[in-house]
């Protein structure tokens, strides 16, 4: 191999490979940092060079040093003219390693073309697979390319697949018998296979078999973005697989992958980069994609074709002639063949094992049909009520097997004047597409279905024996059609046989791309019109035999097998799927065999046939005339037929027999291809541009350019009929002669409407096509064919696709079919099932975007599936220049199917959209196909003070400040200034009133303490603290205590000794080793001197399991106060400074910080009184609080609140909800307290736990009327969902809605907010999404688009002043402004204590200063986003009310494409995305979107989650997801507050310590 020079790539382009691949193991900090700055070694030489060697748009693929003479074409793509590869035998992935630099020099393709063909004698060389080369050529190119793309991991119990002999592979691929070798040579060859059920390229499902395809977007931008790859920094990693030599280990491969092969450099956020700087900071530059795409969405592509022909002219067929002796109708001539020829053979059906089975004669036939005729005119329903009238419609339900059947009771049905609807056989209740079916049923009014007597009693049945009614279908009455279950005809009765008129003969049904059924009705005289067509452009003579192997129950099957063959009295041979899938060759041998003249086949079983005719010595096919291709309009049924001519011409086969037609179910057969006896004259050619075709427009092209498409004529119009070309959409304006438009058929031999469907029926059977000029082409209407293409020289029909398989991507439009022959070419079919591919569109952001799914084998490993799926992104993008949304593996046999065994294309596509796909790999390239983000915002500068402040003015709007009402000093208990004093002063004064109430789990009362009882045992604490423990006054002692009383009495005691108390939430006992580490840290950091504790936790504390987490004997002395000195200290402290310390509180944030702040008496009174006078606390009230008493809000309400304003505390420690979830409701119900505290997490368990209880807790005597304010305590944004559902549910129990609100308290202030008992109710706004991503507040109505619903975060607290401020300027905002909120009160803390250890932030947090307007005033920072908005409400002091809506943490906040995102937003987005995601959690990393969800269900639905996450993040918040990761449940940590701890998460996430069932890198 030739050694790869590095190429001089700036680590700017580097950053997101490095960190992707620096990710692909277990990695350390440490060690990432020695890995990161391995790889960046390389390139720091080069960093200040310059960068315009990779910038260059003429920068090859490929960095060498050899000149090549490199042409762009229109799309972008570099092509090497005279280089290109012979690559259709050599697999990418040989064992010489890859491909040496230079493609070798080869001759043009179509000399190739022909030399090959001429030899015929090499079975690898059946094929000039001009495309396969192309992509294998472009794959090749690529190969030097390997970029670190990490692959998904998944969990092992995903990966193991069962064995190999579980498997029954998918029907498609069972070829000739069980010896597969024949087949797997061949199989490795990629085709170009037109549309089929079995071994389709089509799996666009566009074959009549099928279901419809992908969807068609009408949205413009303009040149596929991947070729402006070569142009600018951020365009998206290339997606090449690791290495060629499938040797190295999954590891191994990570660490391979060379960096200096990445020729395309990473996309950042969108189109944003970050240039790490010297100092480690990192600035936002704009990139050149940015622009790009502004230019791109602007202006249209300058390099875009456009047609330059002049305006076609429509095309007339040859007149059809009039032969004397065609019948005056289709039962006419079955009448004349049944009584002058009733020995003559009419159809011959054959077994599994292709003997014939029965041969049915004219004679048979129309007797047969006669009968069946009266059977259904006077045999169903009763003489007066007879069930079906002359023009009912009736259901024919038919195996693929049995034509004979289903020929008697079609022309039994024509005989009687009902119409028939043939339709599939429903195997089970569940068959895709079978709902749909019914629907049709339904619509037509269908209530009888005639069948065969097997298939009779192969339908499902109820226990009864009775046929149930398959979903969505109608009530159906089943009526056997064999000849012994009915009755002769009296002599007298005879059909009535009429000329063709225009009664509808027959619906013939036909499946759209979105899945739902229509019914194509054909009239009589169109019946008989087309069979006369049919018999003219074929040539059909009587007494000719035709072997047919298409579905003879609609399509060109039924056309030429059923109804023309009996025009003319021809001899069928029906060849059925059974037979084709046990043995391809059949219907070669049969017409051998029976020296047949005709055969109507589809390209796949031309295919099949040269899978398996290798052993077959006499094989001659010197007997056909003509070989009727039905899928010949397929562009990619070209290479079969020529593979197929080129090997059996030398058993007889001529050119001329092979003749391709165009058919669609509403225009019947639109043209087809002669059998000329004149050879001279070659069939059609075009070698056209995919580019030009994506355009519309048709440019030839060589057949050495690698994007190219093929296609053959399907000859001249059919005989009678007008073919125009009209643009595909809006109004049917005649198309220029080198346009793709959609062709029209004028003629009496179309179908006439779609059942029951006026509208639709309107826009495809009566359209009336216009000149440019406006002037209409005819006065009679045309039908829309739903065939794509254009009319070439000498009036030949060239078809580029269909309608239904058309896909437009940014303006661009391309074919299913295309994309999927490119797929199938890229390697041999090692990985997956040929034929069981499907391309769909799905909308995404306001464009179409492709999704591919394939069926995987089930031998190929993780590894392989990925190269492959990587190298398929690549070989669509190069020939195609369209990017792959999503591509996804399936197991095998996992995609619903259709009748005949095809894929169903939209029920496949309604799988993906509700996320039941189940795949087993995927993967998502949303960064290279979504082009149309919003370009990323430019941070403009702040405006400066002095063009700012005019009085309360900020540019121009109200400065952002609010307060509180003023603390007033009136109460007794307010002269005092500690806490301890009043606690004494209660004890005297009322020493028997009770303060504290403790209930158990089930809801008894299981302590309680007076004032008193409170005093007393606190001054035993003091005791216990002074003798025992020998504290000093100013000590620190943690209290590790369960809530309770215990910790009550603890508390006080601390500070009747002169300690400073830290409550600490004890270890759980069965979670040891994450929690005591917790306890151990906040112990030392609070350098406590002691810790006190009870005898329980004293014992968990020594034991195995704690012993081995952390060693004890480090900890200071562990006091037990279960066991307290009897006798009362000598003197309690009487503190003297009312700024010094009266407690630390510490806590974890969400950020995962702890941090302990300092609250000083003086701090703690003035909250006291605050709360109380929020709240009105008097000694007479009692409040029930349900929170945790460690930290915040939840311990000044637990601890101090009640010894201060003498009310009555009813605690519930939340623990012993998870035992007994009505324990909270049903206290506050049979103690009638008026004012409840909660958490989230509380609120939670209640709304889940009790959602299906609320009746038995209603007969239960619960009544929550008597409440007037549910507070939930939290340090977030109100989540606004769970207190709606909380109070919706309890409604019924009468809780007042507007009683339910939140408070809100951070860390340098445990309270801003606190809804009180009087003033406003909360209110809610509703703001725009958008605005807030730019740090600006848009109020809009509910329900708009983008809106968020924001929710009061409670009323401010008295004495609490606030004002929204910048927080990089710390300048004063105004009231459309989000900023920080800051607050300014006597009860904020007094600073960290020794957490940080930096005095900066220390002084920053909790002395901060406005840099302008109010510059003496100091304000704690919060360091939440928020805003301030004046309603319409009064205050209790009756000035109008200012609301605070809290938006979220700043340090939380992502900032990602310049733009400030909240995770919770797109949390609650992604929660929405799938109903098994059950939470989730992100957080940016390297500049990336990482997603972490929580699966409830099974693991095999983990991948499912990944698009529809992809998606739904997308369309939301227009940012591409980097990562998504998928986890089991309880996988992300929450706080005790139900906090989700995200950073804890992410570096879980990085440690590689999740344990995730499936991680998914997208690209």
């Amino acid at each position: 191999q030739k050694r790869r020079e590095t190429p001089t790539h700036p680590p700017l382009a580097l950053s997101f490979f490095i960190y992707l691949y620096l990710f692909a193991g277990d990695i350390t900090q440490k060690g990432y940092e020695k890995k990161r700055s391995k790889l960046i070694r390389a390139y720091v030489p080069h960093a200040g060079g310059n960068l315009a060697t990779s910038d260059s748009p003429t920068h090859s693929p490929r960095r060498e040093n050899i000149p090549i003479p490199l042409v762009e074409n229109r799309s972008g793509i570099m092509t090497n003219t005279v280089a290109m590869i012979l690559y259709s035998t050599l697999s990418i992935q040989s064992s010489a390693g890859p491909m040496s630099h230079r493609a070798p020099l080869g001759p043009p393709s179509a000399a190739r073309f022909h030399r090959r063909r001429t030899s015929g004698t090499r079975d690898e060389r059946y094929r000039s697979d001009v495309h396969t080369e192309a992509v294998q050529a472009v794959l090749a190119r690529h190969v030097e390319r390997k970029v670190a793309v990490p692959m998904p991991s998944k969990r092992r119990s995903l990966v193991v697949q069962t064995s190999m002999d579980a498997y029954t592979p998918p029907e498609e691929e069972a070829g000739p018998g069980d010896d597969m070798s024949g087949m797997e040579h061949w199989m490795s060859r990629p085709s170009q296979l037109g549309p089929a059920h079995l071994g389709s390229t089509s799996s666009s499902s566009s074959s009549t078999q099928s279901g419809g395809s992908g969807n068609a977007g009408r949205l413009a931008d303009s040149l596929a973005h991947m070729h402006i790859s070569h142009l600018n920094h951020s365009a998206p990693p290339d997606v090449t697989g690791y290495s060629s030599d499938s040797s190295h280990s999954h590891t191994e491969r990570h660490h391979m992958a060379n960096m200096g092969t990445i020729a395309r450099n990473t996309q950042k956020y969108g189109n944003a980069e970050r240039m790490e700087t010297g100092d480690g900071r990192s600035h936002r530059q704009p990139s050149l994609q940015s622009e790009l795409n502004i230019k791109r969405e602007s202006q249209p592509d300058p390099n875009q074709p456009r047609p330059e022909g002049a305006e076609m002219m429509p095309v007339r067929g040859e007149p059809l002639g009039v032969v004397t002796n065609w019948p005056p109708s289709l039962e006419a001539a079955l009448q004349r063949w049944g009584t002058i020829s009733p020995k003559a053979p009419c159809l011959t059906s054959l077994d599994t094992a292709g003997k014939p089975l029965y041969v049915l004669t004219y004679g048979k036939l129309w007797s047969r049909s006669i009968k069946l005729a009266y059977n259904i005119l006077h045999k169903l329903g009763s003489k007066q009520e007879p069930m079906v009238r002359p023009g009912d419609r009736v259901a024919l339900v038919f195996p693929n097997n049995d034509p004979v059947a289903f020929m008697v009771a079609f022309y039994g049905c024509l005989l009687a004047e009902v119409v028939p609807v043939p339709i599939e056989v429903p195997l089970s209740r569940k068959d895709a597409g079978s709902q749909q079916i019914g629907f049709l049923l339904g619509s037509c009014g269908v209530t009888v279905a005639l069948t065969s007597d097997a298939c009779h009693k192969g339908l499902p049945k109820s226990a009864t024996g009775e046929i149930p009614q398959f979903k969505g279908w109608p009530k159906l009455l089943w009526f056997v059609t064999e000849s012994k279950h009915l009755s002769k005809p009296p002599r007298d009765w005879f059909p009535h046989i009429k000329d063709a008129n225009n009664d509808t003969a027959y619906i013939e049904y036909k499946t759209c791309k979105d899945g739902s059924v229509l019914g194509v009705t054909v009239t009589r005289i169109a019946l008989l019109t087309h069979c006369q067509a049919l018999t003219q452009s074929c040539s059909y003579t009587e007494a000719e035999t035709i072997v047919n192997v298409l579905d003879f129950k609609k399509d060109v099957g039924l056309w030429h097998g059923i109804l023309t063959s009996v025009m003319n009295m021809m001899h069928v041979i029906s060849v059925p799927y059974s037979l084709m899938k046990v043995n391809p060759l059949s219907w070669i041998q049969k017409v051998c065999q029976y020296k047949a003249k005709v055969a109507c086949v589809k390209s796949r079983d031309m295919h099949w046939a040269l899978v398996a005719h290798k052993d077959q010595k006499d094989i001659n096919l010197s007997s056909l005339r003509m070989l009727l291709v039905a899928d010949g309009s397929n562009p990619w049924s070209i290479s079969s037929c020529d593979a197929f001519l080129n090997v059996f011409q030398t058993k007889g086969l001529r050119t001329e027999v092979i003749c391709p037609c165009a058919s669609s179910p509403e225009a019947l057969t639109v043209a087809i291809r002669r059998p000329v006896e004149d050879s001279s004259q070659p069939p059609g050619r075009g070698v056209l541009s995919m580019q030009g075709l994506s355009y519309g427009v048709v440019r030839v092209d060589t057949e050495e350019r690698l994007s190219v498409l093929t296609v053959q004529d399907v000859g001249t119009v059919t005989p009678g009929g007008l073919v125009c070309v009209v643009k595909p959409e809006g109004v049917p304006q005649l198309c220029q002669t080198d346009e793709i438009g959609e062709l029209c058929v004028c003629s009496i031999a179309t179908g006439t409407s779609y059942y029951g469907l006026t509208g639709m029926t309107k826009n495809t059977f009566e359209v009336y096509p216009v000149s440019s000029s406006g002037g209409l082409i005819s006065e009679y209407a045309f039908v829309r064919t739903g065939l794509l293409g254009f009319i070439g020289p000498g009036g030949l029909v060239f078809i580029t696709g269909k309608m239904d398989g058309l896909i437009m991507v940014s303006g661009r439009r391309h074919n299913a079919d295309d994309i999927v022959a490119t797929a199938l070419a890229v390697e041999p079919m090692k990985f997956v099932y040929r034929g069981r591919i499907a391309v769909f569109s799905v909308t995404v952001l306001r464009d179409e975007r492709i999704v591919v799914v394939a069926e995987q084998r089930p031998d190929s490993t993780e590894e392989d599936s990925f190269q492959w799926m990587s190298r398929v992104l690549q070989a669509i993008d190069s020939i195609h220049g369209v990017g792959v949304f999503c591509l996804a593996l399936v197991p095998a046999n996992t995609l619903p199917k259709t009748p005949l065994g095809g894929i169903h294309l939209s029920e496949i596509k309604q799988l993906y959209l509700e996320g039941g796909l189940h795949p087993c790999n995927v993967l998502m390239c949303p960064h290279t196909c979504v082009t149309n983000l919003p370009k990323p915002r430019q941070k403009q500068p702040e405006i400066g003070p002095a063009s700012v402040m005019v009085g309360n003015l900020v540019s121009g709007k109200r400065i952002a400040q609010a307060s509180g009402r003023d603390l007033g000093q009136t109460d007794d208990n307010d002269q005092f200034l500690f806490l301890s004093e009043v606690l004494q002063w209660r004890a005297q004064t009322t020493p028997d009133h009770i303060l504290y109430t403790l209930l158990s789990s089930r809801g008894a009362v299981s302590s309680s303490l007076t004032c008193l009882q409170l005093h007393k045992r606190a001054e035993r604490v003091a005791a216990l603290l002074m003798e025992r423990g020998g504290l000093q006054e100013g000590d620190h002692v943690a209290l590790v205590y369960p809530p309770g009383i215990d910790l009550i009495a603890a508390f006080y005691g601390c500070l009747y000794a002169g300690c400073v108390p830290i409550t600490v939430r004890p270890p759980h006992p069965q979670n040891i080793s994450t929690t005591l580490p917790t306890v151990k840290m906040i112990v030392e950091v609070s350098h406590s001197a002691c810790v006190m504790t009870t005898a329980v936790i004293c014992k968990l504390l020594r034991s195995k399991e704690a012993m081995a987490t952390v060693d004890i004997r480090n900890w200071p002395p562990v006091l037990d106060t279960d066991d307290l000195p009897k006798k009362k200290p000598p003197a309690l402290y009487k503190p003297t400074n009312p700024d010094g310390l009266a407690y630390l509180d510490f806590s974890v944030s969400t950020t995962g910080m702890l941090a302990g702040v300092q609250m000083s008496h003086n701090a703690v009174a003035a909250f006291c009184r605050s709360v109380k006078l929020q709240c009105e606390l008097y000694p007479s009230r009692e409040v029930a609080i349900c929170l945790d008493p460690y930290c915040g809000l939840g311990f000044v309400l637990w601890c101090l609140c009640s010894v201060y304003s003498g009310h009555q505390s009813i605690l519930i420690p939340p623990v012993e909800l998870e035992s007994n979830p009505a324990l909270w409701l049903l206290a506050v119900s049979q103690l009638r307290v008026r004012d409840t505290f909660c958490s989230y997490s509380v609120m939670e368990l209640c709304t889940k736990g009790l959602g299906l209880q609320t009746e038995a807790l209603k007969a239960r005597g619960l009544d929550l009327s008597r409440v007037r304010a549910c507070v939930v305590v939290a340090e977030e944004r109100p989540r606004m969902a769970l207190t709606h559902s909380f109070s919706k549910l309890f409604k019924d129990l009468g809780l007042h809605p507007r009683s339910v609100s939140t408070a809100f308290g951070c860390r340098v202030n445990l309270a801003i907010c606190l809804q009180g008992t009087s003033g406003p109710d909360p209110t809610t706004v509703y703001v725009d999404m958008r605005a807030l991503r730019h740090d600006r507040v848009r109020l809009v109505e509910r329900g708009s688009p983008h809106s968020l619903p924001l929710m009061e975060s409670g009323k401010i607290l008295p004495g609490v002043r606030i004002i929204i401020a910048n927080p990089e300027t710390k300048g004063p905002l105004g009231d459309s402004h989000l900023g920080e909120i800051w607050v300014h009160s006597a009860h904020n803390g007094s600073g960290y204590y020794s957490g940080y250890g930096e005095e900066v932030l220390q002084s920053d947090h909790f002395n901060s200063r406005l840099s302008f307007g109010d510059t003496q005033t100091v304000w704690a920072r919060t360091g939440y986003l928020g805003f301030l908005r004046r309603t319409e409400l009064t205050d209790a002091n009756g000035e109008r009310h200012d609301a605070l809506f809290v938006v979220g943490a700043l340090e939380e906040a992502m900032e990602l494409r310049g733009m400030r995102y909240h995770p919770i937003d797109i949390e609650t987005s992604v929660i929405r995305a799938h109903k098994s995601i059950v939470e989730c959690a992100v957080f940016p990393w390297t500049n990336l979107l990482v997603v972490v969800v929580e699966l409830e269900g099974s693991e095999q639905e983990a991948l499912d989650l990944v698009p529809m996450v992809t998606k739904a993040v997308l369309e939301e918040h227009y940012l591409i997801v980097g990562v998504v990761v998928v986890t089991d449940i309880g996988v992300i940590p929450i706080n005790s507050r139900g906090e989700k701890q995200r950073m804890h998460l992410r570096d879980g996430f990085l440690q590689d310590q999740l344990d995730p069932i499936y991680v998914a890198y997208n690209m």
